[in-house]
């Protein structure tokens, strides 16, 4: 897989993939919107010149597979996605027109891992997470 983006005097393939989770791990509110966040997670994506490749919104945490050029810093393009989609859940879906400040949606920080030749292995994980979740969720129903 070459997947190589240029810029005017750069050739690049910076892909990562990243979690995090909402703040408190809200699943009943995050389960209720993550079938809004896809779209507007690719674009914000698009507004930092990157592209969402994979993803998998869980009832308690985001998984992505994000190609980001060299000129942005993964924090700024990961930090950019979070505020932005924080306030558009907050004026779209909890009520709040002005601006939203000293409230958060998503708990501060994330995990970040460079993919580089592992794409394939990475689509699938996370392509997996669902089904891995559920065998997990039964694993744990046993030992209560």
């Amino acid at each position: 897989m070459n997947d190589a983006q240029s810029l005017s005097h750069t050739s690049w393939e910076c892909k990562y993939h990243v979690v995090w989770i909402p703040k408190y791990r809200k699943k009943t509110l995050y389960d209720q919107l993550r079938k809004y966040l896809g779209s507007t997670f690719k674009d914000l994506a698009a507004q930092k010149e990157s592209q969402i490749l994979e993803g998998h919104l869980r009832p308690d945490h985001v998984h992505i597979l994000i190609s980001i050029p060299p000129k942005y810093a993964v924090s700024q393009v990961v930090g950019f996605i979070k505020g932005k989609s924080a306030i558009h859940i907050a004026r779209n879906f909890t009520g709040h027109r002005k601006n939203f400040t000293g409230q958060h949606f998503w708990a501060r920080g994330y995990h970040v891992s460079t993919v580089g030749r592992d794409e394939a292995t990475i689509r699938e994980y996370i392509k997996q997470q669902e089904q891995e979740d559920r065998r997990l969720d039964q694993l744990n129903m046993f030992e209560e």
